[in-house]
């Protein structure tokens, strides 16, 4: 398939073919990551059909978002969208960016309904009929945005180099990239990745994670973290037997626009999280090798330092040192793309 081939397949599968999660084939692109507790009170609060016609892999919704503008790539029926419009506040925004008419649809038939839902005067959602391949056809101006997610869309698209380009463009200056999709461990073959049900189901273009570190890099984005994975079983014998030997994984992974090293280094530099994160008061992840406890000292290396430093995550922490003094590479294993040990896991949908 060409790239409007694909593109036509993907509308078509999430258009036509799915009418509610339980049409999935596989668990893939069913959500595996357990919500955050202090997200479930505002989940419970959306409309049902945007409930039911979601189809995510992981919960890829931040802290810190009081007031931030916020982007959902490939926001379908909008649970993500209205989560984030509760978090964002009133005076907040976040834009819904989705290509398929009838998941669109879902979303904006309830966008007033959650406005009232969260007592807001107006709606603070924007909804745009756009591809995430091409986001100033959407009206998104380079440096506007402070977050961008996705759940489980990027896999679906045939150039994902345009679409990190577009994240990195329309990102601010310590703005943060945080999604959730499906990764594999090899490259998947030309014959699967042209199959519509098995790119339906966020496979066929699963993210070899080795090719997404050099599109990373070729974006200017040296460095991301992997704040969590696990294995996917597919739970479809026909499709297990159809992929082989590939290995999926549903990962939640962060990155940030800033100026970067490509490899972890030692500036003496000491963080603390200093706990005032209300939805996170005890702790703060990072990433799966960065666990801030509430005012406990961490070592940290240069990298770490700028992205709760430098970013909208500044206030809530406390930084020792600077970048004047060099001790050689820092030790901030395990590294992206490393082995992965964690063990296989269904969905729970």
């Amino acid at each position: 398939m060409n790239e409007r081939q694909t593109l036509d397949a993907v509308k078509d599968y999430y258009g036509r073919v799915l009418q509610s999660s339980g049409d999935l084939q596989t668990s893939a692109c069913c959500t595996a990551d357990s919500m955050p507790v202090y997200l479930r009170p505002i989940e419970a609060q959306l409309h049902d059909e945007v409930r039911d016609r979601f189809y995510g892999c992981g919960s890829p919704i931040p802290l810190c978002l009081q007031g931030a503008t916020v982007l959902d790539l490939g926001c379908g029926s909008g649970r993500d969208t209205f989560i984030l419009s509760k978090l964002v506040g009133e005076h907040g925004q976040v834009i819904g960016v989705d290509m398929t008419d009838e998941q669109l649809a879902v979303a904006s038939r309830h966008r007033d309904y959650h406005a009232q839902k969260f007592g807001y005067a107006q709606s603070n959602v924007r909804l745009v009929q756009a591809y995430i391949e091409d986001l100033r056809s959407a009206g998104i101006a380079d440096a506007s945005v402070d977050v961008v997610i996705s759940n489980c869309v990027i896999n679906l698209s045939p150039d994902k180099g345009r679409v990190f380009s577009e994240i990195f463009r329309v990102l601010k200056p310590g703005g943060e990239l945080y999604f959730s999709d499906v990764f594999s461990g090899r490259r998947v073959p030309k014959h699967l990745a042209v199959d519509p049900l098995v790119l339906g189901e966020c496979l066929g273009g699963a993210l070899y994670i080795e090719d997404f570190r050099r599109l990373l890099r070729s974006v200017g984005c040296l460095d991301y973290r992997v704040v969590n994975s696990r294995r996917i079983e597919l739970g479809n014998p026909d499709i297990e037997q159809r992929a082989g030997m590939i290995d999926f994984y549903s990962k939640t992974i962060r990155a940030f626009k800033l100026d970067l090293e490509d490899l972890c280094e030692d500036y003496g530099q000491v963080a603390y999280y200093q706990g005032t994160l209300a939805e996170s008061p005890h702790q703060f992840l990072l990433d799966d090798h960065h666990l801030f406890k509430t005012g406990q000292p961490m070592l940290v290396c240069g990298n770490t330092a700028a992205m709760v430093g430098d970013t909208r995550y500044a206030r809530h922490f406390k930084i020792l040192g600077d970048r004047s003094t060099h001790f050689g590479p820092f030790d901030c294993a395990p590294s992206p793309g490393g082995a992965i040990a964690t063990p296989a896991s269904g969905a729970c949908c």
